[in-house]
């Protein structure tokens, strides 16, 4: 039963439709080895659909789940127009249920795969919007339905697609997770390079058995498969040359967001400068061997993110943002391209190219590890007013435990004055992202009302639900504008009236006096300005506070 892919010159990608259609077909003709349904509907109405792959005929979660099975997961389609991990995802599916000796090697560990997650932009196809790609012939597009892309969607979750996924990763649990994809950049020999997720992140034991078991096995076996590997090529200046980092594993992508779960996450990146063909056999070969790994070491595996679970959920102290170590780099054997410079014949401006006939092989700087950027005190837990229905949804949907109040009552938390707030200019994939935030701890005496959620963060989710809720986490749902309302100052005043008024305040208010005066000695430019001068002392004056106006709504109960 060939696939699309291998019925064609092998510079062809499937269809969607293709796509589904063959599933369907083998979960017919193999019911006891392949499970396959659609989950959800993409906000283009389109059907979404997972796949489950047993060895027994065990396809219940809770079943699978109680009997401490290895789950090993593969979402593929991200990125219509990187598609190789579709078509290759099939032919394993199809192999395990024609080969009953691949079938068996799998033993309890269950194959969870979605086929095609960006099914709005793989309908979206042509030849043009991957400006630098080698084939395939025709291909879907980055954008889903509604022009979001759907690997910085994770966390503020916009799209239907990635609550369908944030409810499929927290249901099944899945160990490891590999999401298929394609990327340009500098020209390399290598075919496939990957991502993980960031060691230091996933820490306890875990973050170490990736980075000194796991990672060492997938580069050695991909070498011996024809397929030498290497991280994904993010240079710190121009080129390889002077050194490569480790990419920024934040929680928007896959990656990032599988280390909210304590998951082991791999991104592997084939290089589109490279045959469609070439780029469809690494990743075949890339897959096989990351799912052996998991099926050998999955007592083990499962065993670490227990252990990290239940070490999280005893933590004193959380780290919300990383920055990459500069100080203390490893090194990595790399094969490049000699990098050429010459003028360009469109501008006056020198041009970037590589020369493929002088190859070289040399030890660079490879900035794989990380630092704390911002930690915070972990509180006993937090309070979320059941006024911010967003967040506790997507709070829900990642199985972060949380009770509701039953009463009236006060209580003394601690809580966020957003003091200053620095926005991308322009919006980030639909938001407008805050990429700066300061802020100052204080505390007080709140009233929380019956339906109010208490998230203790003695629990196993307590991951996601730190870096989500700490407004300095990376990813945070402050970040992504999900409290913009509370930065809006909701009252004003008429100059000619408070003009009398404010001279009053300055009066009756030596802390305000003080701060009016400072800042007439750091900014006295502005006194020609009657809008600066009022709306300093309005802002910064008691009689007029406003309580709510940035103070960031989630208590921190200590």
């Amino acid at each position: 039963m060939p696939t699309p892919y291998e019925k064609g010159n092998q510079n062809q990608t499937t269809l969607w439709s293709e796509c589904i259609a063959f599933y369907q077909e083998l979960a017919q003709r193999f019911p006891q080895v392949l499970r396959f349904e659609q989950i959800g509907t993409s906000d283009g109405g389109i059907p979404v659909h997972a796949g489950v792959v047993s060895a027994d005929g065990v396809f219940d979660r809770n079943q699978i789940k109680a009997e401490g099975r290895t789950v090993f997961f593969n979402n593929n389609g991200i990125h219509p127009g990187e598609p190789e991990g579709v078509d290759a995802c099939m032919a394993i599916v199809r192999d395990l249920c024609f080969d009953p000796a691949r079938l068996a090697a799998l033993g309890k560990t269950v194959l969870l795969f979605v086929p095609l997650y960006n099914v709005d932009g793989a309908l979206n196809r042509a030849d043009t919007s991957r400006v630098n790609q080698d084939g395939p012939e025709q291909f879907g597009f980055r954008g889903n339905s509604r022009h979001l892309d759907l690997n910085r969607d994770f966390i503020k979750c916009d799209t239907l697609n990635a609550q369908l996924f944030n409810q499929l990763v927290t249901g099944w649990d899945p160990d490891v997770m590999v999401d298929t994809h394609t990327s340009n950049g500098a020209d390399y020999p290598y075919t496939m390079t990957l991502i993980h997720t960031q060691a230091d992140k996933l820490g306890y034991g875990l973050g170490p058995f990736l980075r000194e078991t796991m990672l060492p096995h997938i580069y050695a076996q991909m070498e011996a498969k024809g397929w030498p590997t290497c991280p994904y090529v993010n240079p710190v200046q121009d080129t390889p040359d002077d050194g490569i980092a480790e990419f920024p594993d934040v929680p928007r992508f896959s990656t990032g967001y599988a280390a909210l779960h304590h998951v082991i996450g791999f991104m592997p990146e084939t290089h589109m400068l490279k045959p469609f063909k070439d780029r469809y056999d690494a990743m075949r070969a890339l897959l096989d061997v990351t799912m052996a790994f998991t099926v050998s070491h999955g007592e083990q595996i499962r065993k670490l993110r227990a252990d990290a679970r239940e070490q999280a959920a005893s933590a004193k102290q959380w780290t919300v943002s990383w920055k990459m170590d500069e100080a203390n780099p490893s090194t990595f054997r790399f094969k490049g391209y000699a990098a050429k410079r010459s003028p360009s014949l469109l501008g006056d401006y020198t041009r970037l190219s590589y020369d493929r006939s002088q190859p070289w092989e040399k030890d660079i700087a490879y900035y794989n590890s990380f630092v704390p950027s911002a930690t915070v005190r972990a509180p006993k837990g937090y309070v979320v007013p059941q006024a911010w229905r967003e967040v506790i949804e997507r709070l829900q949907w990642n199985g972060v435990e949380m009770a509701r109040f039953d009463e009236s009552s006060t209580i003394e938390a601690q809580y966020y004055h957003i003091a200053a707030v620095t926005s991308r200019p322009n919006a980030y994939e639909g938001h407008m992202y805050h990429d700066v935030v300061e802020t100052e701890a204080r505390t007080g005496s709140f009233t929380v009302q019956p339906g109010d959620y208490f998230i203790p963060l003695k629990q196993a989710n307590a991951r996601y639900a730190v870096e989500t809720l700490e407004p300095q986490g990376h990813d945070s749902f402050f970040r992504w504008g999900f409290f913009n309302s509370v930065l809006e100052k909701k009252e004003a005043y008429s100059d000619y009236v408070f003009e009398d008024l404010a001279l009053e305040m300055l009066e009756t208010e030596p802390e305000l006096k003080a701060k009016f005066e400072q800042w007439k000695a750091d900014y006295p430019a502005l006194l020609t300005s009657q809008d600066k001068v009022l709306g300093f002392i309005f802002e910064h004056g008691k009689r007029h506070a406003e309580p709510e106006w940035r103070r960031y709504p989630v208590l921190s109960v200590l």
